[in-house]
C-alpha cells in the first residue's frame, strides 16, 4: 500500500526521494523524509500530495548520510501534514515511518500514553511515543525499547526508526507488510518493494514476520523478537530498472496494455516446449492431480482472472472449481472438499487478505499454490508451489498485464494437469497456437485503438453510469471490464450476466446510457443480442464487442477469432482501453486513481 524507502551510509535525499518516486504508483496522498547528516543535523520535511509537493518544501541544505521516508495513504487521520509520516515522539528525538495498521493502538494509548502530548490522529505516532516512553522510564537502550514495544503491539507493521542520539543506526522491524534490506558497498538501503531501489543495488535480503534488525552502512543484524539470531541468505534480483520506466509514454497504463502481447509470448516460452506441451514442475501436477476440487482465491482484477481460471480448469480437467474472495473466506472460511487444493492469484503476492486465507490452509494442511508476478513476496514464500507470471513490473494502480497473465498460465496449468489425469480435451487443446493467435490477435486490438478513443469519448467521458453485459465466460470478463472503468474514470460501472438486467436492473437504463455488450459464446450470443435490443428500446448506448465468427453488420469492435476459453485474453483489451482513454480525456491521473492502491497489504 505506501512506500517506504530508507538508507544509512551514503547521501540520502535524492535516493530516498527517487525510491518514493518508484512507489508512487503504489498510491498515496501525502509525503515525508527524515534526513540525518550524522553530525547534528536533522532535516524533517512532510507535505500532503505528491512527490513534487515535498521536493518544493525542501532546501538544498537539507542533506544526511541517513535518512527514511514514506508515502502514506490515510487510513487513521485525513491527509495533512501533522498525520504524515515520519512521526515523531514529544521529545524529538525518535523519528519513525510505518506501513500497516495498529490494531489496539488505542489501548496503548490509554494504557500507557495518557499523559503525551499527542501531534497526530495516526495509530503510527502510538508506536514511536511509546518507544521514547520506555527508553526513558525504564532507561533501556533504542533496539530494546524497539522490541518491547513491538511485543505490544498487535496488527500489521513495516517499521524504520532512527534516533537522533546514535543516528548511525536504523531500527527495522516487519509483520505482514512487505519489506527488505538491500545490500550496498559501504550502506544499506531499506524498502518496502525492491522496485524503489534498484539503481543502488539488486542484492536483497528478505525480512520474515516478526523479526526486527539494527541496520547500518556496514552490518546488519536480524533477529527475532525474542532476540533469537537470524542468519538469512541474500538473493540477487536480476531486473533492470529501465523496465519500469514510461519510455515515451504518457501513462503506465497505456504502456502496459500494450506490453500485453510480449507477455504472453514470454509465458508461452517458459512454459511450453517446442512441441507446446507444458513445463511445469511435476510435483505442483502431482498434488493438483490428487485433488478433488480447486479452490482459487483473489481480490480485485485477480478474482475476475480467477473466474475465467475456473471455466478452464472445469473444461479441461474436469475438476470442479470454485472461486471465492479472499477478504470473505478469510473470515468465513468456506467448506473443504475431502482432497482440496488452493491457488491463490495475486499481481503483488503481499495481498493481505489472501494471506489470512493461505495461513488458514496451511493450518489445515491443505496444499496450496501462489501464481504472482512477484518473485520472494510473501504469499510465494509461504505457498507450498510458486508459478511467477513474469509480466515484468506491473506500475499503474489498474491492472491490465497481470490479469492476462493469469488467464494465460491458468490455461497452462489447466492443460498439464488435464494432460496428467487423461482428459482428451486437455490433449486436444492447442495451447501454442492458441497463445499465438491471442498474441497477434491483442496486437490487432492495440493497434487499432484509435477507435476505442472514440468511442470513450463519444458515450463514456460525459455519463455518469454504464454497463458491461454479457453471458458466460463474457460475463466474467464484464466484471473485470465495469471495474477498469468504474476504477479509472470515477464513472459508476457494473458488469452483469446480460439476462439478469430485465430482473429490476434494466429500470437504470434511460436515454444516453452507455451499455458495452460482450458477445463471444455462441451458445448464448443469438440470447445476448436480444439483451441488446431490449436496452436500445429504452435509449440505451450500446456498443458492442465481438468476436469475428459472431459479427453481424453494425457491430463496433470485432474481435478475431480464438478459443472460446481463451476469448477474455482478447475481450478485456478494448475495454481496458475504453477505460484509459474515459479517464484520459476526462483529465483524471490515469496511474494513480483517486483512494485506490496498487497492493492492498492491510486487511
Amino acid at each position: 500500500m505506501c512506500g517506504i524507502v530508507g538508507i544509512v551510509g551514503k547521501n540520502a535525499r535524492d535516493i530516498i526521494l527517487n525510491g518514493l518516486t518508484n512507489l508512487e504508483y503504489r498510491g498515496y496522498d501525502s509525503a515525508g523524509i527524515y534526513l540525518n547528516d550524522l553530525k547534528g543535523k536533522e532535516y524533517l520535511t512532510k507535505a500532503v500530495g505528491r512527490i513534487k509537493d515535498l521536493k518544493e518544501k525542501m532546501t538544498p541544505d537539507e542533506q544526511g548520510l541517513v535518512g527514511i521516508g514514506h508515502t502514506r495513504w490515510a487510513t487513521h487521520g485525513k491527509p495533512t501534514v501533522e498525520n504524515a509520516h515520519p512521526q515523531f515522539d514529544e521529545t524529538n528525538r525518535f523519528y519513525l515511518v510505518h506501513n500497516g495498521v495498529i490494531e489496539n493502538y488505542r489501548e496503548l494509548k490509554e494504557k500507557y500514553l495518557a499523559d503525551v502530548n499527542f501531534k497526530s490522529e495516526t495509530d503510527t505516532e502510538v508506536i514511536v511515543q511509546l518507544i521514547s516512553k520506555i527508553v526513558r522510564s525504564e532507561k533501556l537502550d533504542t533496539f530494546t525499547a524497539f522490541k518491547k514495544t513491538l511485543g505490544l503491539i498487535k496488527g500489521s507493521y513495516a517499521i524504520l526508526l532512527v534516533d537522533n542520539t546514535n543516528p548511525a543506526h536504523i531500527f527495522i522491524a516487519k509483520n505482514k507488510s512487505p519489506l527488505m534490506l538491500g545490500l550496498g558497498d559501504g550502506f544499506n538501503v531499506i524498502a518496502s518493494d525492491a522496485l524503489s531501489v534498484l539503481d543502488q543495488t539488486k542484492t536483497f535480503v528478505d525480512l520474515q514476520d516478526g523479526e526486527v534488525g539494527d541496520i547500518t552502512k556496514d552490518s546488519y543484524t536480524i533477529e527475532t523478537l525474542a532476540g533469537k539470531k537470524v542468519t538469512p541468505k541474500p538473493y540477487t534480483l536480476d531486473i533492470d530498472p529501465k523496465v519500469a520506466s514510461k519510455g515515451t509514454y504518457e501513462f503506465y497504463m497505456l504502456k502496459e496494455i500494450e506490453e500485453q502481447p510480449a507477455v504472453i509470448r514470454r509465458i508461452a516460452q517458459k512454459y511450453l516446449d517446442k512441441d507446446g506441451q507444458p513445463l511445469v514442475e511435476p510435483q505442483i501436477i502431482d498434488a493438483i492431480s490428487q485433488a478433488d476440487r480447486i479452490y482459487i482465491f483473489a481480490a480485485g482484477t485477480s478474482y475476475h482472472a480467477g473466474l475465467v481460471g475456473k471455466a478452464l480448469f472445469e473444461e479441461y480437467t474436469g475438476i470442479p472449481t470454485e472461486v471465492g474472495y479472499a477478504s470473505e473466506a478469510g473470515y468465513h472460511f468456506p467448506m473443504m472438499s475431502k482432497r482440496p487444493f488452493m491457488i491463490f492469484l495475486s499481481q503483488s503476492g503481499e495481498t493481505a487478505d489472501s494471506r489470512v486465507v493461505l495461513q488458514q490452509a496451511t493450518k489445515m494442511h491443505v496444499p496450496t499454490l501462489t501464481i504472482t508476478n512477484v518473485m520472494g513476496s510473501t504469499l510465494s514464500r509461504e505457498a507450498d508451489y510458486t508459478m511467477l507470471l513474469d509480466a515484468g513490473p506491473e506500475i499503474a494502480v489498474a491492472s491490465t498485464k497481470a490479469y492476462t497473465a493469469q488467464i494465460a498460465l491458468q490455461a497452462v496449468l489447466a492443460k498439464a494437469l488435464g494432460e496428467k489425469i487423461g482428459s482428451q480435451k486437455a490433449k486436444d487443446f492447442n495451447l501454442r497456437k492458441d497463445l499465438a493467435l491471442a498474441a497477434e490477435g491483442i496486437q490487432e486490438i492495440v493497434d487499432g485503438k484509435e477507435k476505442l478513443e472514440k468511442i470513450a469519448k463519444k458515450y463514456l467521458v460525459k455519463s455518469r453510469n454504464a454497463f458491461y453485459i454479457g453471458r458466460g465466460i463474457d460475463y466474467a470478463v464484464a466484471l473485470e471490464a465495469a471495474l477498469k472503468l468504474k476504477e479509472v474514470s470515477y464513472i459508476q460501472t457494473e458488469g452483469f450476466a446480460a439476462a439478469e438486467l430485465k430482473h429490476g436492473t434494466i429500470s437504470l437504463i434511460e436515454k444516453g446510457t452507455p451499455v458495452i455488450a460482450l458477445i463471444n459464446d455462441p451458445v448464448t450470443a443469438d440470447l445476448t443480442r436480444g439483451n441488446v435490443e431490449e436496452v436500445e428500446s429504452r435509449g440505451a448506448n450500446v456498443v458492442t464487442i465481438v468476436s469475428k465468427k459472431l459479427a453481424k453488420k453494425g457491430d463496433d469492435i470485432v474481435l478475431p477469432n480464438i478459443n472460446y476459453y481463451l476469448s477474455p485474453l482478447l475481450t478485456v483489451i478494448p475495454t481496458q482501453l475504453l477505460g484509459y482513454y474515459a479517464s484520459k480525456d476526462k483529465g483524471l491521473d490515469v496511474d494513480k486513481p483517486r483512494n485506490l492502491a496498487k497492493s492492498v497489504t492491510v486487511e
